[in-house]
């Protein structure tokens, strides 16, 4: 086998992997939420909503991004990435971001901003 085919098939698997790699947060978009079920609520309510939305979204945004790390150094050292052994938490985190951006709607609505 050439050299060049050796090198075209390496870039290829490394591609590969590195695409089967866990997101980091930030590239993870949200999910839908609907507004509706925090329209009802007055703006002291949402905005304990929000800092809780905000705090689960940044503890599963720390964990996310810990497992896209665990997954770089999983592909540079045996070739695999680590969380596609044991998951990841990119559902989590658009679920979360899309919590914040409902009740962000809801403030908005009810003109707590």
């Amino acid at each position: 086998m050439s050299t060049s085919k050796i090198l075209k098939n390496a870039s290829l698997v490394s591609l590969v992997l590195v695409s089967a790699c866990a997101s980091r947060p930030e590239s993870i978009p949200a999910s839908y939420v609907s507004h509706e079920k925090y329209v009802a609520g007055d703006c002291t309510r949402l905005a304990t909503q929000m800092t809780d939305a905000r705090a689960e979204l940044t503890k599963v945004s720390a964990l996310q991004d810990s497992k896209a790390t665990g997954d770089a150094w999983g592909v540079f050292l045996i070739l695999v990435p680590i969380s596609k052994l044991t998951g990841d938490h990119a559902g989590d985190v658009a679920k979360w971001k899309g919590e914040v951006e409902a009740i962000d709607t809801a403030q908005i609505k009810n003109k707590c901003k």
